[in-house]
């Protein structure tokens, strides 16, 4: 059965400033955003962007990668990709947000937050996020979400972004995992 499509470039592009302006609402003083590598990453940057157009104020922007903080390393790959973590500003004391593409059992945010209190102590963490599916297995939950949608378990969600996959579209398919691209 082919994949359906819950959100197409324009959708994303809508989510993602809604989300945006709820984040510069709550004020830009010290605001730093943050994307889990890899997808949001590209999510982040939009967002950052989109505060910058919004609100003439350029929040810190910062990558993050997890790898090494994930409880199922040994179960992702045997020799998983380590890349570089930038965070090129201060995170002591400031409000950050940390994106990611989909939320759904809350294993890569928690990961995302050791890896970011081994660098500092924010004043506030929030997350945003462009799915959230339900299913966690930890107390987690967003800040901000571009879309909610009830999925069973059996289901997957794929974020495409265009600076990756050449098209921005979000997928829930059934059974199975979805193709890496």
């Amino acid at each position: 059965m082919s994949p359906q499509t819950l959100m197409d470039a324009d959708k994303i592009d809508g989510a993602l400033e809604r989300v945006a302006a709820e984040i510069a609402e709550r004020g830009t003083t010290d605001l730093s955003i943050v994307g889990i590598r890899t997808r949001g990453v590209h999510l982040a940057r939009r967002l950052s962007e989109k505060i910058l157009r919004r609100t003439g104020i350029q929040a810190g922007f910062g990558i993050l990668d997890i790898n090494l903080y994930r409880d199922d390393l040994s179960m992702v790959a045997d020799h998983p990709v380590l890349r570089k973590t930038e965070i090129p500003f201060a995170i002591g004391g400031g409000r950050m947000v940390l994106v990611d593409d989909v939320l759904f059992t809350g294993r890569t945010v928690r990961a995302a937050l050791d890896a970011v209190i081994d660098l500092g102590r924010p004043r506030v963490i929030e997350l945003a996020v462009l799915v959230d599916r339900g299913h966690r297995q930890l107390p987690i939950r967003a800040d901000y979400v571009g879309l909610e949608i009830a999925t069973r378990t059996d289901q997957w969600v794929k974020v495409l972004v265009k600076e990756e996959d050449g098209a921005d579209r979000v997928e829930l398919g059934d059974s199975g995992r979805p193709a890496v691209s």
